[in-house]
């Protein structure tokens, strides 16, 4: 898709990441065709929850929800996106960016973190933490934790093991209301 071409580079932040890593965009030129765009539409990447451009992510969403939809790529594989039924698939990922898809058993606080539940038993099944400093931007952003109690959701993140699968929640970019609520 690059070999032997130019880009042009452009990023929303030139502050690096904590491992030195400088994000940015890339567009293919001379026909200014964004990389990022391609790839998902084909399949081959899964959109990050950071970009802060409200078209730009609908943009890049939709390229993915493409192609999930043609199960083209990594889509091909019905196991890409885990089921919070399945804790022991979600915790085989621990370190990874995965997508994770449930209904919300219950909606918890406790201290300075809110729990999105989605199975009864806190220290095996898996749980979406939503820490204190993050609510006011995800209420903000017109997603209250506390209404998606019963609602069947989509997280995207970096999974953990805090007793059982967690992925913490940061962004309202990271949760997708699903149909059939």
């Amino acid at each position: 898709m690059l070999a032997g071409r130019d880009v042009r580079l452009g990023g929303e932040d030139d502050t690096p990441d904590r491992y030195g890593r400088q994000v940015a965009f890339v567009w293919r030129l001379p026909d200014e065709t964004l990389v990022q765009h391609e790839l998902l539409a084909q399949g081959e990447a899964i959109v990050a929850p950071d970009v802060s451009n409200k078209d730009c992510a609908a943009a890049l969403l939709a390229a993915e929800a493409a192609a999930r939809e043609a199960k083209r790529g990594i889509w091909a594989d019905a196991t890409v996106i885990k089921n919070t039924e399945s804790p022991g698939d979600i915790l085989a990922g621990i370190g990874r960016f995965m997508l994770v898809e449930g209904k919300v058993l219950s909606v918890r606080q406790a201290g300075a973190t809110t729990y999105l539940n989605f199975g009864r038993n806190w220290t095996r099944d898996f749980a979406v933490t939503i820490p204190r400093r993050a609510l006011a931007n995800l209420v903000a952003a017109g997603l209250d934790p506390k209404s998606l109690e019963s609602k069947r959701i989509r997280v995207r993140g970096f999974v953990e093991a805090r007793t059982g699968p967690r992925i913490e929640v940061f962004r309202a970019g990271q949760i997708e209301l699903l149909g059939g609520n």
